[in-house]
């Protein structure tokens, strides 16, 4: 019988979408039996099945009739044992091997080659086979998996020592609180978000841009290239009780001046319109910083605000180490973030209108302005200056709880 390869091929290659391996060496049969002598070999060229897979096929569909019963099941492309066997099983100590390399520190040696090193799964692999392993890198990457590894980024949980009273400190900040929001006070929280770089430098994140053309930007951070822009503090300041912000974009130091210069304009052009019968304000902040507790210039800087407006000014620190529980974190710093990503901060006018441009799902707004004042460091407030304050300590840690009178 005469048959062409090309016909072969023509068959096979249109079937070839539809058919599994079980499938494929079973068609590759047929065609083989058609053909008759030398079929196995002629179907092997044009198709590309070994021709042992060709020979399973025939003998699987010879067998027919009583033993069809031993089959495969239609889902089954393979009999049961059949096909290459795996890693670990021609090689029992690979899994072991591997676990001790990828976590020497509890499982193995502390000295082991790759214990200062990128532990890619190129490098793990190329490491067992120094080891007598025959393997790729594609099956370390399927044996980690087994092994209940994946790719993770460091997570930020140590704290460092908790302060014995770090819970109760939380549940008197809580407590004050919700007392100032039901009697209509308004509450805040504050603090300063991390510096920026003002000009054509790389914003972290990805937006959306035609293929090929991402925005341009410098290769360098330390090269500004108009001194005059330099960095930008924004200080924030975020209303519980009605979900908006306010942020001062400082063009100078971060000092306690600012700071309260900050909430000043904050009550100029939101506080006093929202709460026009206030008499108190609960100021809640870090422990450090330009509004840390033990900063005097931070309690002078109050006092006078306390004197100008009139308002009973309440101040809670969060205990030492735990400034990710300030509401101003998650609660408005974080959706600037993401609305600026991937956008170069290019001017001033750019980093206000994007704070301002700032929304949630929760109904967040925000309002912005540049703070151009000066704001040297180091100054120095004395101990007759504290003497003059008209500053009360809560009777829990006064440290942390305390208000200025007006």
């Amino acid at each position: 019988m005469l048959v062409h390869s090309s016909d072969i091929q023509r068959r096979f290659r249109s079937l070839s979408p539809f058919l599994d391996e079980r499938m494929r060496r079973l068609v590759a049969a047929a065609e083989s039996e058609a053909i008759g002598y030398g079929g196995v070999s002629a179907v092997a060229r044009a198709t590309g099945v070994s021709r042992r897979a060709i020979t399973e096929g025939i003998k699987e569909l010879n067998r027919r009739g009583a033993a069809r019963k031993a089959a495969p099941a239609p889902s089954r492309i393979r009999r049961q044992g059949a096909g290459r066997k795996r890693s670990i099983d021609k090689d029992p100590g690979l899994l072991e091997d591997l676990d001790r390399l990828v976590d020497p520190v509890t499982r193995g040696d502390p000295e082991s080659p790759l214990r200062w090193t990128c532990k890619s799964v190129r490098r793990l692999a190329e490491e067992l086979r120094q080891e007598g392993h025959g393997v790729s890198y594609q099956t370390v990457a399927e044996l980690l998996h087994d092994l209940d590894y994946s790719l993770q980024a460091n997570q930020k949980t140590l704290e460092g020592s908790h302060h014995a009273d770090r819970d109760e400190q939380f549940q008197y900040i809580n407590r004050k609180a919700q007392r100032y929001l039901k009697q209509g006070e308004p509450v805040i929280s504050v603090d300063t978000k991390k510096k920026e770089l003002v000009g054509d430098f790389k914003n972290a994140g990805r937006e959306w841009q035609l293929k090929g053309r991402p925005e341009p930007v410098r290769v360098h951070d330390f090269e500004i290239r108009e001194p005059e822009k330099g960095k930008v503090a924004p200080y924030g300041v975020y209303d519980l009780g009605r979900n908006v912000g306010w942020v001062s974009v400082g063009v100078d130091h971060d000092t306690a001046a600012f700071a309260v210069e900050s909430i000043r304009r904050w009550w100029r052009w939101m506080g006093c319109q929202s709460y026009p019968k206030a008499k108190r304000l609960l100021i809640t902040a870090d422990s450090g910083g330009s509004n840390g507790a033990r900063v005097r210039l931070w309690k002078w800087e109050l006092q006078q605000l306390a004197d100008e407006t009139g308002l009973e000014i309440a101040v809670c620190h969060f205990p030492p180490g735990t400034s990710k529980w300030n509401k101003v974190e998650h609660r408005l710093f974080s959706f600037i973030s993401q609305n600026w990503r991937g956008k170069p901060l290019i001017s001033h006018e750019v980093i206000i209108n994007l704070i301002a441009a700032t929304t949630s799902k929760t109904g967040l707004a925000v309002k912005s302005g540049l703070d151009p004042n000066s704001y040297p460091s180091g100054i120095k407030v004395t101990d007759k200056q504290m003497a003059e304050l008209r500053l009360t300590r809560d009777a829990f840690h006064g440290d942390w709880n305390y208000s200025l009178l007006p």
